[in-house]
């Protein structure tokens, strides 16, 4: 195509060109690579620690353990719309919410932490593996009831 031509059309023809280009942009790679994966580990690793977190609220609020740990969580997650829904309908979210939150805070602190930690340190990836695949596995199996309804926390 003519580079008048491309001058000439509209905006959503410019930002289609662009659009088709987009992939080949992203092989070009970066000019540095990074020479440390600290800030990397965390990102991930903290993902793993914000589902766990969740899975421990979620045990502690338990109707039968707790109301007053399920009430602290549902007002802790009030922020989130539909927490609070008056409507038979759509219904409401609930202490969820606040469930979400924790995981939310959990994510958060923990990779604020652990880039501090980690940020100038070389981590090796069989060590970030381990660490995501353990802590999203104890949160799947925290999940699965009948293995923690043996198991009293109060």
């Amino acid at each position: 195509m003519a580079r008048s031509s491309v001058a000439s059309e509209p905006i959503y023809g410019k930002f289609w060109h662009k659009l088709k280009s987009f992939p080949g942009s992203l092989s070009k790679g970066s000019e540095k690579s990074p020479r440390v994966s600290g800030p990397a580990a965390a990102a991930l690793v903290s993902a793993g620690i914000g589902c766990v977190t969740m899975m421990v609220s979620h045990h502690f609020s338990d109707g039968d353990t707790s109301k007053t740990i399920e009430n602290l969580l549902w007002t802790l997650g009030s922020w989130i719309p539909g927490s609070h829904n008056p409507s038979k309908l759509w219904g409401n979210i609930g202490s969820y919410t606040g469930k979400e939150t924790v995981l939310l805070l959990g994510w958060l602190v923990s990779w604020v932490i652990l880039y501090l930690l980690w940020k100038d340190k070389q981590i090796k990836s069989k060590v970030i593996f381990f660490w995501m695949f353990f802590l999203f596995i104890a949160a799947t199996a925290m999940s699965w009831h009948p293995l923690f309804g043996y198991l009293p926390l109060s």
